[in-house]
């Protein structure tokens, strides 16, 4: 038989290029407190790089075990969750054939995602029938697995939706087989760019997790801060300096009221929080920047990483696609 569970979580991240402040306190942290108490699987999304990236992949391979180093880095234990790369486990995509055969061609195109995706990156060509049909590669990458739910971001809550609607689909066709998974809202903190727009790597404006300590200051220090604070003397907002957000992840809770009250009253320079932010990255990269370390002198560890974790995955996936295909009758 296969198998289902309400406390498995699935989810996944595309390999295309190093992890930032944003990734961590946006989805990565997330994963850390989820591995605790939940059967997770966290996958290695290489197949959807493609879907963007189809012109030039020859950066992907590289970026796989990149990304798995800034995992493990970040947080995650590979004894406590399991960590795969989606193309080593075939499973998916013939699940994404059968699962395309019954999904409407409507439903792929009233996602709003993929219409602020197509506005979103103009310059490519993205009239191809993997970008439109990736939400269906997406519901496969889930559903195999047979999860209870699905940590996913507010914007994210339409793909979801859409996974769910082809499990009914499924299910109403030929018998119940998958659970409809669940949405875990996780919290999204809105961490701003360097330059205060979104935080991407295409824009330059963003911190890696994997930074250098020299880069990072130099970062850190050249960040734009509250308009109104064009003079030492001069009064500033918090909610409206570009800064504050940094210190409300990274900055000991008790001395934010002190932080608020030196803007404020302009008893602080922006020198000062800057310096202040400086010190508590340092503190919270260092750790980050040694378990790295640790994984960089040690290429096998990595390779042994995704071997253990692609064969714990296909081992679910055999087992879950071997009764799917029972249900179809392809049980040849």
């Amino acid at each position: 038989m296969g198998e289902t569970t309400n406390t498995r979580i699935v989810s996944g991240m595309r390999p295309t290029g190093p992890l930032h402040l944003g990734h961590y306190f946006g989805v990565l942290a997330n994963w850390v407190a989820l591995e605790r108490d939940h059967d997770c699987f966290f996958f290695v999304a290489d197949w959807h790089a493609l879907t963007t990236e189809y012109a030039d992949p020859s950066r992907i391979k590289g970026f796989v075990p990149e990304l798995v180093k800034d995992w493990v880095a970040g947080g995650l234990d590979p004894e406590k969750c399991v960590l795969f790369q989606q193309s080593q486990v075939r499973e998916h995509v013939e699940l994404h054939l059968y699962l395309s055969m019954i999904t409407p061609v409507s439903w792929l195109e009233r996602n709003p995602t993929y219409k602020d995706m197509v506005k979103e990156l103009a310059a490519k060509d993205l009239s191809t029938y993997g970008f439109l049909g990736y939400p269906v590669l997406m519901a496969s990458d889930i559903l195999l697995y047979r999860p209870g739910a699905v940590p996913v971001g507010q914007d994210q809550l339409p793909h979801l939706e859409l996974t769910r609607e082809i499990a009914r689909r499924f299910n109403y066709l030929y018998g119940e087989f998958f659970p409809e998974p669940a949405a875990v809202l996780t919290p999204s903190p809105k961490l701003p760019g360097l330059d205060g727009r979104k935080m991407s790597k295409s824009y330059g404006n963003a911190i890696a997790l994997g930074e250098d300590p020299a880069s990072m200051k130099k970062k850190v220090m050249s960040m734009l801060t509250c308009a109104k604070r064009a003079r030492l003397k001069d009064p500033g907002d918090p909610k409206e300096c570009n800064l504050y957000p940094y210190h409300e992840l990274l900055t000991d809770k008790t001395r934010l009221p002190e932080i608020v009250d030196g803007c404020v009253n302009a008893t602080w320079g922006c020198g000062d929080c800057k310096k202040l932010l400086v010190e508590n990255l340092t503190a919270f990269l260092t750790p980050i920047h040694a378990r790295r370390a640790t994984l960089d002198k040690n290429p096998d560890m990595v390779r042994d990483i995704l071997a253990s974790g692609n064969a714990r995955a296909k081992a679910v996936a055999e087992r879950n696609l071997a009764e799917l295909k029972e249900r179809l009758n392809f049980n040849f």
